[in-house]
């Protein structure tokens, strides 16, 4: 039998959240959750300002042919996540969650300061679309094992009757990420003309994450480490594959739901709202920063709810029915662009819906997969169902609007990937002892 990671006592656990341990816990948790939200606040400040980086890096003939190479780019860092997710969740459940995490924030700071830094196609030609590119394979590869890793670790450091609460601390994250960004990208709009956006404003956002960086890699170094080495039988990488194909494949269409609302309705949004409907650029930052406050309060609060009444599969599961009824509604609002004191407050109980979720259906996703494959398990699940269903949401929707030159085409890829979802999580799998 394969050897795994021994993961420490409930009574070392304990300890750990009590007593003297008690600040190192919140250290902690803010360290797991560094790395998913940098990653966040990167794909949030190229989303919003992939009109200026297309015409910065890839420059044609037409400028929506223009954009869709831009978020096609945005899109080829999520082909490589996918080997990120098996190689550094495979390392993390070799090694130690610990390692694999510093590894992760490690390299996305790289790629963030290639994006950040890369000059102008016009200074020096074909190399500058490429030196984007690699930079968004290595934010790709890193994100691939960071959400599974960082999630693994905020799920076993804490007691059963805690870990719906720990866990949503990774959508709360990506929230204040996602907000933070868009609050970025208002003011910079806000205070620098458009000229000098084109020619360095949008560098601003990048070169802010680079600030983030080191400071993550820091307290990171200071996490303690919930999985010890495994030492005698190797683990192999494909393992997992033979072992736990099923759950895996269940995992992946587990996330098509949360995925495509995160990508369409938070970083495609302000994209969709300016280009589509007309609205103006100030308004377009709105609403992800309304989202993503909504996330930071409401997934801690629904962790605690899911934890406290053990509603790991039905919480999420009668959320995301109401979330889906109200999709065509909700997308009928911003088209007959309503008053926006009906429009904010509808989006706020939408994304509302899905935080109160998000903790319960992580945990659910997670425990599924024994404790040797706990961290590849999930940075599988998630990364192949954020390419899937995901990455290519913006560039998807984009040529949708064009070719149906319907501006209801998002709502409609959300309705299908939101039902896929609901289906899923109806025969998902309990948790595994092992």
């Amino acid at each position: 039998m394969a050897c795994h990671a021994t993961n420490v006592t409930e009574m070392q656990i304990d300890a750990f959240h009590h007593g003297e341990f008690g600040k190192s816990s919140k250290i902690g948790t803010m360290a797991a959750v560094t790395g998913n939200a940098l990653e966040v606040y990167d794909f949030t400040v190229y989303s919003f300002f992939s009109i200026y980086i297309s015409r910065e890096f890839f420059p044609v003939g037409s400028e929506l042919v223009s954009l869709l190479v831009s978020l096609a780019t945005f899109g080829v860092g999520f082909f490589i996540r996918p080997f990120g997710a098996v190689l550094i969740g495979h390392y993390a459940d070799r090694h130690g969650r610990k390692p694999a995490l510093t590894l992760t924030i490690g390299l996305m700071f790289i790629g963030t300061a290639a994006i950040a830094f890369t000059p102008s196609y016009a200074q020096i030609g074909i190399a500058a679309p490429l030196l984007v590119v690699v930079g968004r394979l290595l934010q790709g590869f890193s994100s691939g094992g960071e959400i599974g890793t960082a999630t693994t670790w905020l799920l076993e450091s804490t007691v059963r009757r805690r870990r719906c609460e720990l866990v949503s601390w990774q959508a709360a994250s990506q929230g204040a990420a996602a907000a933070f960004g868009a609050l970025v990208g208002l003011s910079l709009h806000a205070l620098v003309p458009e000229t000098a956006m084109q020619a360095w404003g949008w560098r601003t956002a990048f070169l802010i994450a680079l600030l983030i960086g080191p400071v993550g890699l820091y307290i990171r170094a200071k996490l303690r480490e919930t999985a010890l080495p495994a030492t005698d039988v190797a683990l192999h990488w494909f393992d997992i594959f033979a072992a736990e194909w099923k759950i895996l494949l269940q995992g992946v269409l587990l996330m098509a739901g949360s995925t495509v609302s995160s990508y369409v309705m938070i970083y495609y949004m302000p994209v969709y709202l300016v280009r589509s409907l007309g609205f103006s650029q100030t308004l377009a930052f709105v609403v992800p920063c309304i989202a993503g406050l909504t996330m930071l309060i409401v997934s801690p609060l629904g962790g605690r709810l899911a934890d406290r009444h053990k509603l790991r599969r039905s919480l999420p599961l009668g959320l995301g029915v109401v979330q889906m009824v109200l999709i065509l509604p909700l997308f009928h609002l911003l088209v007959s662009k309503s008053p926006m004191l009906v429009i904010l407050p509808a989006m706020s109980a939408f994304f509302a819906l899905g935080a109160l979720g998000s903790g319960a259906g992580t945990a659910l996703m997670i425990e599924a997969f024994p404790r040797r494959h706990r961290a590849a398990g999930m940075a599988i699940s998630y990364s192949c169902g954020v390419t899937v269903f995901g990455g290519f949401a913006p560039m998807i929707v984009t040529w949708l609007i064009s070719v149906t030159h319907s501006v209801m085409a998002p709502a409609w890829y959300l309705l299908a990937a939101t039902t896929i979802s609901l289906i899923t999580v109806l025969f998902y799998p309990p948790e595994n002892a092992k």
